[in-house]
């Protein structure tokens, strides 16, 4: 069985944008996933922001749910909790709403893989004490 794939704001963006430095290291790895991808509505907000300066870029995210190849699978009322402690505990780095909310999506599907452009998830940890299995160009690894 396949991982679930869980995708960050970075992937998303550079997918839509074709100028972002990113945006072919994203293909080839999509190339090889089977969709859907999965989310919080906090990374949508953040992609959607990220590409305003992208004529049609926000309806091609949206597009992208619509379609269901994204789909938003994380009930921020029902881990409310959770998110709060993982934001004070991570509050040194400090950890943004959108990356909590990922962080505990791992933790609720521990066969998961989170598809990121973010280094800080090598220091986040899921379940206080694993690390998070991370798809992330080489040039991000710390």
């Amino acid at each position: 069985m396949k991982p679930r794939i869980i995708v960050d704001t970075g992937p998303l963006v550079a997918l839509l944008d074709r100028k972002d430095q990113y945006h072919g290291w994203v293909k080839a790895q999509l190339a090889s996933i089977d969709p859907p991808l999965d989310t919080c509505e906090a990374v949508l907000s953040e992609a959607a922001f990220l590409l305003s300066h992208v004529p049609g870029g926000s309806q091609a995210l949206l597009e992208l749910v619509v379609k269901g190849l994204v789909t938003v699978s994380f009930s921020l009322q029902a881990e409310a909790q959770p998110i709060q402690q993982l934001l004070l505990r991570y509050s040194n780095v400090p950890m943004a709403l959108a990356d909590a909310c990922l962080v505990r999506l791992t933790e609720l599907h521990a066969e998961s893989l989170l598809l990121t452009l973010d280094s800080d998830f090598q220091i986040y940890r899921r379940n206080r004490r694993s690390a998070i299995p991370l798809l992330l160009p080489e040039d991000r690894a710390k």
